[in-house]
């Protein structure tokens, strides 16, 4: 250690040129690559490495699928912590501040896939991990019927790791047999109801809605299912197979219909829209 005059030497400076500011890259979970933050949006927030797909949230996916602006519905909708769960009320503010909507659940209306108008549905895994409480099963349900009085396809988009939400005990629950009886009155309208399911969209939103699509489409690795592998272990005490639950592995085994790379995803929908839905109306 050196003093210069009884004190200690001061540090020596580096160029500021190499310092990175915060926010600016980002590490690929999946192969480790360092990607500027600006790049990886242009990409739809995919490595362009190794093609893994960045969670992102509902807002995102609203600008990437649909041609303009939507009108968002029952915005100010807001769970009641009608069992006083302890901490449940600081978690729903959590998921407020970081997300900027009232609760996990969005509906878009007024919104056109290469100008043929759907209602839109998403579930935003960065509040609370996407689950379903009773403000997300309603919104689903009006989604449901919003779709029937318009006369329009229903696109849902899941990202839900969390299923059911335990913090509303049976009222969570019953959310389950909500949003089928939705898709239920949307198959006797006659209309057409398709899935994206995202990573991840497990448990009571997996084993409810989101797998009673009519077309289901699922991003690439996607993690799928109603429990976990780590749960499904422990319970058989048998090693799963490579790649289970994902969703190359669903499609394999005929639980979903395809799986489309987020930039397709936009096309794919409207193809599909095209041929199941406003060719036969223009028919009609």
């Amino acid at each position: 250690m050196f003093f210069l005059f009884g004190k200690k030497r001061p540090p020596s400076k580096k160029p500021d040129e190499t310092k990175l500011k915060d926010g600016l890259w980002l590490k690929c979970p999946s192969c480790g690559e360092i990607i500027y933050k600006a790049h990886l949006e242009k990409e739809l927030w995919v490595c362009p490495k190794c093609k893994y797909h960045f969670r992102i949230n509902a807002d995102k996916y609203i600008k990437i699928l649909f041609d303009n602006k939507c009108n968002l519905l029952w915005e100010n909708m807001e769970t009641v912590d009608i069992l006083d769960f302890p901490d449940y009320s600081s978690k729903i503010k959590k998921g407020q501040k970081k997300t900027g909507h009232k609760e996990a659940a969005i509906v878009c209306v007024d919104c056109y896939i290469d100008s043929m108008e759907v209602v839109g549905f998403f579930t935003d895994f960065f509040f609370m991990a996407g689950s379903m409480g009773s403000v997300v099963g309603e919104k689903f349900y009006r989604a449901c019927k919003e779709a029937i009085k318009r006369h329009v396809p229903l696109i849902a988009v899941t990202g839900s790791g969390g299923g059911a939400r335990m913090h509303e005990g049976i009222i969570s629950l019953m959310q389950m047999v909500k949003t089928t009886v939705g898709v239920a009155e949307l198959r006797e309208a006659g209309l057409l109801y398709i899935n994206v399911l995202t990573d991840p969209t497990m448990g009571g939103v997996m084993a409810s809605f989101a797998a009673l699509g009519d077309i289901l489409i699922a991003e690439p690795k996607a993690l799928l299912g109603f429990a976990g592998p780590r749960v499904i272990e422990q319970t058989i005490k048998q090693k799963l197979p490579p790649g289970f639950q994902r969703a190359e592995f669903m499609l394999e085994h005929g639980m979903v219909d395809i799986v489309v790379p987020r930039k397709d995803l936009k096309k794919t929908l409207s193809k599909i829209l095209k041929i199941l839905w406003y060719n036969n109306q223009n028919r009609g």
